[in-house]
């Protein structure tokens, strides 16, 4: 089926008070994987290309947009494609014409007036090409000379009344909060505070978004749903689930030269743990 506005996914998530995962994306078995997982749990699915991928990727945007919009395109269920961490100007500005619907601005790392004054631009610009934007707002720094603390620092949260007017103020679609979880974890160890999940929700009129959902328990990542997030990244779990099955096979078989042997299992175990993923968050609900 044709691609689904990121927006609209998450709209109709919020609306059946459950949420929407979206998975962070690499390669092209990246995007086959997240497909293929969201088709067997029958669900939609957002995916999403980095500018951290975007680098990796030599520094070309189409080559891995252009696969997942074809993989996308022959879907059973509703894809979105969304263009994610995007700190380059240059980089914002080749969404549209790249077959993204929406992106995720950050300049939470910069201080509060800054980080707003850039966000309030990027969505202005955004909205002219129809596109839906997140953006990021976490733990302001400035007393005593402190910089501001990044969103996925140990210890940063968001304010609720800070995030409102952020929200009012810049125009965003949604926004992504710092509640207890971390870019980048291999273990699922994250304690998330879940009253400050529900305070945000009460006090915005923007779905929340949880980024380093990797790192959270399977209990605690429901419990967030429930509380009122709306989108979940997934990013790490893949890469767990890819490196995982390429050691174990190359481990069984030390003469294989093969890429297409092991991809082959890595493409399976990321399958399954979007499939388990997309699941679980289908039986949470706000």
């Amino acid at each position: 089926m044709p691609l689904v506005p990121t927006g609209d996914l998450v709209a109709a998530a919020a609306a059946a008070h459950s949420a929407v995962a979206a998975f962070n994306v690499v390669t092209l078995e990246h995007v086959e994987a997240v497909v293929a997982g969201a088709e067997s749990a029958d669900a939609p699915v957002i995916l999403q290309v980095s500018e951290n991928a975007v680098k990796f990727r030599l520094g070309r945007l189409r080559p891995l947009a252009r696969a997942a919009v074809e993989v996308a395109e022959h879907a059973a269920v509703p894809v979105g494609l969304h263009l994610d961490h995007v700190q380059s100007d240059d980089l914002l500005r080749q969404a549209a014409d790249a077959g993204f619907s929406s992106v995720m601005y950050d300049a939470a790392r910069l201080p509060y007036a800054e980080n707003l004054a850039a966000t309030r631009a990027a969505a202005d610009w955004a909205h002219a090409q129809g596109l839906w934007i997140e953006a990021e707002l976490g733990q302001v720094g400035g007393k005593n000379g402190e910089p501001p603390l990044d969103a996925h620092a140990p210890g940063a949260r968001t304010d609720p009344a800070e995030a409102r007017a952020f929200v009012a103020d810049s125009g965003v679609d949604a926004l992504a909060v710092a509640v207890g979880s971390t870019h980048a974890m291999t273990t699922r160890t994250a304690a998330l505070d879940h009253d400050l999940i529900k305070r945000l929700a009460a006090a915005l009129d923007v779905p929340l978004v949880l980024h380093g959902s990797s790192g959270v328990p399977d209990d605690a990542l429901t419990a967030a749903v429930t509380g009122g997030i709306i989108k979940v990244n997934i990013g790490t779990a893949l890469n767990i689930a890819l490196t995982g099955a390429v050691r174990g096979y190359l481990g069984d078989h030390p003469e294989a030269v093969d890429a297409r042997k092991y991809l082959d299992v890595a493409r399976e175990a990321m399958t399954r743990e979007v499939e388990r993923t997309v699941r679980l968050l289908g039986r949470a609900t706000s």
